[in-house]
């Protein structure tokens, strides 16, 4: 009796622990099973893509990889988007993850900077050079980070000055259309052109009713949708804000310039492209389904799929799903963003050129500190982005591949790129606070409780009071990071200093180069933002690009001399 009372508070601990190690003989035999006789190595690969084609994608080419090195075995761990996050960090933080994992899911970019810095393999020992499986292609030789359409930006994490991530595909936006829909409720047989033509197309689609009496919405969207058609359609039309904010002149409008810019009366939320960009937004809404803000992503999904909508914005990644729910029911086009016409009463004006795609290399996957073959972890992603095997990977997915001269897949026409254009130079958020209040008045606005002058005003006054903390904030975040900033400095003086001749030169050069843009300078542009908001409001500063009438006179006088 005694023993059972010494026992009993211990039972919880030892059916937890029964259950632990009954867990771990299951997924260890589970995983043994899968292994074919033979195999020496296996990769498991984890990610969270579930669209259509993704898995098969890396099957076949796990398969042909397999031909090549029968030795290897690759097995897929494929993740719902809604749970990744908390299996990836479930799995790195127990040992556990697969060996080259898709990196992303997380709540904040602190936290992947951390598991960057913590569970993940760095790459710069391979990124310079070349890319075995491009032999015989015209990247043969070719740097493997140079292979890559950004030259690998995207797998590139500046804090850690390593390349951290591989990434296999590229994504864009357009829209995606019911024809036989438009057919049967327009009589079009070609979709709109221009935006105002796009708008009487919604008009006359609203007026239809199906067989059950239920409208037909013209436009499916969702508290997921709506950013793609605000960014793509509406943003663009902020792009002069560029030629008065852009201090430093780095070709984009950064939230401390739009405060600079804002505290300092260089501009204001009645500027015509501001309004402009809510205007037109306020005339996309109403063609929207009611309570749009509330629905998710696989609703308006299921809208489209329903054929009681004729539009739906998509990325590439959701393409192809969609078809596939579309096969045998209707026929989904593909159209581009309808922007307005240069002679439009409104936008004509005031949009100044084509819509520049800001088209993102993504899918990135890293190599986990728990594999125990990080080499041939490394050979496979290499395979993965040859030019023949990305090009082939994305075939199968119905994606942009990543890589140059790999060849896009035929059922992504009309997705094709748009290299030149304007783009969106309006964020309206610092940080937390003006984050958090902007989104609530977006909110009231979107569904028609407040217009824009009074969701503006009441953004404006509470954006004084609180911007100028956090821009404040935003400064000694920037400060709390000298510290380490100098460690890696003097990590990598030692290096350069001990580099062999033939790396030498290219060793010092990266160090100068870093020193500067990272310690000597780095406190320039926030010194010149911060003056500009210590003098207090403007009536006739210069705008950035701009020269101003004193300039231009000592320009003068330079050429009359030389003469």
């Amino acid at each position: 009796m005694k023993l059972w009372r010494k026992l009993r508070p211990q039972i919880p601990l030892l059916v937890v622990g029964l259950a632990y190690l009954w867990s771990a003989v299951a997924i260890f035999s589970y995983r043994a099973q899968q292994v074919p006789p033979g195999t020496t190595v296996t990769l498991r690969i984890g990610h969270w893509q579930l669209e259509a084609g993704v898995r098969d994608g890396f099957n076949a080419l796990a398969a042909e990889y397999q031909k090549l090195h029968p030795e290897v075995y690759i097995v897929q761990d494929a993740v719902p988007e809604s749970t990744y996050g908390q299996w990836l960090t479930t799995q790195v933080m127990g040992g556990t993850a697969s060996d080259i994992i898709e990196c992303g899911m997380l709540p904040s970019a602190a936290l992947l900077l951390s598991y960057h810095s913590r569970y993940f393999l760095p790459l710069n020992n391979y990124v310079n050079l070349p890319n075995p499986y491009n032999a015989g292609t015209a990247l043969a030789g070719v740097p493997w980070r140079n292979t890559f359409k950004d030259g690998m930006r995207a797998g590139y994490v500046a804090e850690l000055q390593s390349y951290m991530c591989v990434p296999l595909a590229q994504f864009a936006y357009r829209i995606l259309y019911n024809r036989d829909l438009l057919r049967k409720l327009t009589g079009r047989t070609t979709p709109p052109q221009n935006y105002r033509e796009f708008l009487a197309v919604c008009e006359q689609i609203r007026q239809h009713r199906d067989e059950r009496g239920r409208p037909y919405v013209p436009i499916t969207a969702s508290n997921y949708h709506i950013g793609m058609w605000d960014s793509t359609m509406c943003e663009p039309l902020t792009f002069a804000a560029l030629r008065k904010l852009d201090f430093n002149r780095d070709g984009f409008v950064g939230i401390d310039e739009f405060f600079a810019g804002i505290a300092t009366h260089r501009v204001g939320f009645d500027f015509p492209p501001f309004a402009a960009r809510y205007q037109m937004l306020s005339e996309l809404i109403p063609f929207m389904p009611a309570g749009f803000t509330g629905l998710g992503r696989d609703e308006a999904v299921f809208l489209f799929a329903q054929q009681r909508s004729v539009f739906i914005t998509s990325g590439t990644w959701d393409a192809q799903s969609l078809r596939e729910q579309a096969r045998g029911t209707f026929d989904a086009g593909v159209m581009d963003f309808p922007l307005p016409a240069k002679d439009d009463p409104e936008f004509g004006q005031i949009l100044e050129g084509p819509v520049y795609d800001r088209t993102f290399i993504g899918m990135p996957f890293v190599i986990t500190r728990t594999c125990k073959h990080p080499e041939v972890a490394v050979d496979f992603l290499q395979f993965l982005s040859s030019q023949r095997g990305n090009a082939e990977f994305n075939q199968h997915i119905g994606w942009i591949p990543s890589v140059r001269g790999a060849a896009m897949p035929a059922t992504l026409a009309g997705f094709e790129p748009h290299l030149e254009g304007v783009y969106g130079a309006m964020p309206m958020t610092l940080s937390g606070d003006t984050t958090v209040k902007w989104q609530q008045l977006l909110a009231l606005f979107m569904i028609n409780q407040i217009d824009y002058p009074t969701m503006t005003a009441q953004y404006l006054a509470y954006y004084r009071d609180h911007a100028p903390k956090e821009f404040e904030e935003i400064q000694r975040n920037n400060h709390r990071v000298m510290i380490r900033e100098e460690q890696l400095m003097a990590g990598l003086r030692a290096r350069a200093m001990l580099e062999s001749p033939p790396t030498r030169t290219s060793a010092w050069i990266r160090y100068r180069q870093l020193e500067t843009d990272r310690l000597l300078v780095r406190d320039l542009g926030p010194s010149f933002l911060a003056k500009f908001i210590a003098d207090g409001p403007v009536t006739n500063a210069v705008d950035p690009y701009e020269i101003s009438p004193a300039a231009l006179a000592n320009v003068r006088r330079q050429l009359e001399g030389n003469r």
